[in-house]
């Protein structure tokens, strides 16, 4: 695909090639990871704005941000409560994002029982009002959304538009419907829909497991670029295949990750987290059934690191 920047409001991208927001995944060295393999933006996972103004810890701890991360900081915050989402624009744990996303997708039946993520494309006149008062804070403001909720009820270029009225400066959109989660094909049509009826930049999501995929969701939709989520749980190293750069040894990609992750987040976290990341990275592997069964009887960092170095990521 054409490799460009994108222009969000006054911020410049490294390139069109995104790092979707992922909850329990796009922690702050899986974003450095995926960065340094040539993402142009990342984004934290969905953060709660009410959690975010009661000065939740858990909360800000999906925050963090690696030290050395020299790209734009960008993250993605969920809710229904206009004021509590401004609130949270404004708050002192947000202070270091550049670019704040506002999750209008989520499929999952807790947040759109709650009337948050997905659900909002019910309620277009108070999604507009939450996107207008986080807009009031003074950050960038993007919108991550879907098709639709269901699939005789496609709602994306209506909701596009109020997003680009209320003053978002970039949208994302998730080809397919709420309904779908994450499985069946993208309408690529909806989303060229979407691109064709706004000004401001509009990046495609869905359906991202290799280059070739990225190509066709980038020439079937005419986005201004491609949003990559689950293909990159599997493989962080498709950032660079996309962007036709050489692959890094990738054994010592994985160990470099668990090194910073427990550097960063400590011992038990690293090792819980690690543990699931291999377990996709290997997947597909000749005995990788095998494989999975030792990594999940480790329980220390230091015994992950013997069971990856054994590995031979090259299949």
């Amino acid at each position: 695909m054409r490799l460009k920047t994108v222009k969000i409001n006054k911020l410049n991208t490294k390139n069109n090639v995104f790092l979707a927001p992922l909850a329990g995944y796009t922690n702050a060295v899986f974003r450095q990871l995926c960065y340094d393999l040539g993402a142009g933006l990342t984004f934290t996972e969905m953060v709660s704005a009410k959690g975010l103004c009661y000065g939740s810890e858990k909360t800000e701890e999906l925050l963090r941000v690696t030290p050395e991360y020299s790209g734009i900081k960008a993250c993605q915050i969920f809710g229904s409560d206009p004021y509590y989402m401004r609130k949270a624009c404004e708050s002192k744990a947000l202070e270091k994002f550049e670019l704040v996303d506002i999750n209008m997708g989520c499929p999952v039946p807790k947040i759109y029982k709650n009337g948050e993520g997905s659900a909002l494309m019910n309620d277009m006149p108070l999604a507009g009002k939450i996107i207008a008062e986080c807009v009031k804070s003074g950050k960038i403001i993007s919108v991550k959304f879907r098709t639709g909720l269901t699939e005789g009820d496609i709602k994306a270029v209506e909701f596009a538009k109020v997003c680009e009225g209320a003053g978002a400066s970039l949208i994302t959109v998730h080809g397919r419907v709420r309904e779908r989660f994450y499985s069946g094909g993208v309408d690529f049509k909806a989303v060229a829909e979407v691109k064709n009826s706004v000004k401001i930049p509009v990046i495609a999501n869905g359906g991202v497991f290799n280059s070739a995929d990225a190509e066709k969701l980038y020439n079937e939709t005419g986005a201004d670029g491609i949003a990559v989520a689950r293909g990159a749980m599997y493989a962080p190293w498709i950032f660079a295949e996309i962007c036709g750069e050489p692959v890094p040894d990738k054994k010592a990609l994985v160990l470099k990750q668990l090194e910073d992750t427990l550097d960063l987040y400590g011992e038990r976290f690293a090792c819980v987290f690690m543990r699931k990341m291999t377990a996709f990275y290997i997947k597909g592997m000749p005995d990788c059934a095998k494989l999975k069964e030792k990594l999940f009887k480790c329980s220390t960092c230091a015994c992950l690191a013997e069971i990856i170095d054994g590995i031979n990521f090259v299949y």
